[in-house]
């Protein structure tokens, strides 16, 4: 049995996967100074919650935050006895390597996106994940991850705001009845909303144009399904995509033994 594991920024993501489907998954807030010993205590509580008994052998990892690396290392080592493949790392094979300039580190995050997306979708697509910052992914006609955009996240960009502006309070994420806002928080509201919108059909646009070949686009992260209703932006969404890219870059590495 796999444990996927996805650390970003702001969440951790644990699914557990039988071969054909994810039985179980949980999010955590990521924090570094979690130990092996409390992640288990966690996970095992979780587990016996949603009554699910099964004997986890293997471990996949992809995480944007190298310090809590080693803490989930150790617990695929001390709670289920087995060595962790690492996105990123030199033993972590991926279908297809990227293609980007020399000595360049791509985030384990989007490479993982990457080989999800091209599993279900084929090549020449873009990938706009709503994370911590909004990525673009570019995937070529042959799954390999070409390049892309990183901007701020939405709720980076809120955040930034409401402590840089003494005036404007703390708002949530949500689509505007209106374009223009009547009062503080409908216009921030507006700002926000309409302003990614703008943003993410302005770059996928640009990214068609400069590869000169019809591209699909995917949506994934929290935020996708809001921002699929401002406009005709996605072609498809994926809620699992970064999940299910784990699985199969294991896949892959497990039929190379």
């Amino acid at each position: 049995m796999l444990l996927a594991i996805d650390c970003g920024n702001s969440n951790t993501v644990f699914s557990v996967w039988d071969g054909a489907r994810f039985l179980a998954t949980w999010r955590a807030s990521t924090e570094h100074q979690r130990t092996a010993d409390q992640y288990y205590v966690w996970l095992s509580t979780l587990m016996n919650l949603h009554r699910i008994e099964v004997a986890i052998d293997e471990v996949i990892i992809s995480s944007t935050v190298p310090r809590v690396v080693f803490n989930l290392r150790v617990l695929a080592d001390r709670y289920f006895n087995c060595r962790p493949l690492v996105v990123g790392r030199p033993d972590c094979s991926l279908p297809v390597p990227p293609r980007v300039d020399p000595g360049t580190q791509v985030g384990p995050d989007r490479l993982v996106n990457t080989a999800g997306a091209y599993d279900r979708h084929g090549g020449d697509l873009i990938v706009v994940d709503f994370g911590t910052a909004t990525t673009f992914d570019v995937v070529a006609h042959d799954g390999a991850y070409v390049g892309g955009v990183i901007a701020p996240g939405v709720n980076l960009s809120l955040e930034a705001l409401h402590q840089s502006a003494a005036a404007l309070p703390h708002v949530d994420v949500t689509k505007p009845q209106r374009v223009i806002g009547t009062n503080t928080v409908a216009c921030m509201q507006s700002g926000i909303f309409w302003g990614y919108v703008g943003l993410v059909g302005g770059i996928c646009e640009r990214i068609r144009a400069e590869h000169d070949r019809p591209m699909r686009i995917i949506g994934t992260g929290g935020l996708a399904s809001l921002f699929a209703q401002g406009d005709v932006l996605f072609d498809t969404i994926e809620d699992d995509l970064t999940m299910h890219g784990l699985t199969v870059i294991h896949k892959h590495n497990k039929e190379l033994q």
